[in-house]
């Protein structure tokens, strides 16, 4: 299967069924993300103990990148330090700015990294990082 093929199929499974769209009950973080070129917006919930995410979902609408990417990240980030977190958040960040690009280094994004393409689209680069972004803000107080 060829690697466009991958990343259709990805998008496609995280936004029609994204396991991470929910409220998340006994959360101890939530902030909004929006992106106003294109109106996608998100809210994204965390569970941070002892400097873990515990947990974390997310509502809202957008486009299937959006959606998709949000439901990845929390995958991603789920059972992670607070500092690695924000590390892989950053890590992805500068992926889809196509400023981080050796292989080895994408490899700790997993799944995420097959976002990548994404920096070939620049119309599609905010929506891939919308929920990164928020991420990222959430955790900077915790």
């Amino acid at each position: 299967m060829a690697l466009e093929d991958i990343y259709t199929e990805l998008i496609g499974e995280h936004s029609r069924n994204p396991e991470n769209k929910k409220e998340l009950p006994g959360a101890t973080c939530s902030l909004k993300g929006h992106n106003p070129s294109c109106g996608d917006e998100i809210t994204l919930a965390l569970k941070v103990e002892d400097g873990v995410v515990k947990d974390a979902a997310f509502t809202g609408v957008g486009c299937a990148i959006s959606q998709a990417s949000a439901d990845i990240m929390i995958d991603l980030v789920r059972g992670e330090t607070v500092g690695h977190a924000r590390e892989l958040a950053h890590k992805f960040i500068g992926m889809i700015k196509r400023e981080v690009t050796d292989e080895a280094e994408l490899e700790e994004l997993e799944d995420a990294a097959l976002l990548q393409n994404v920096s070939n689209m620049p119309a599609r680069v905010k929506c891939a990082v919308l929920a990164w972004h928020t991420l990222d803000d959430a955790l900077k107080e915790k």
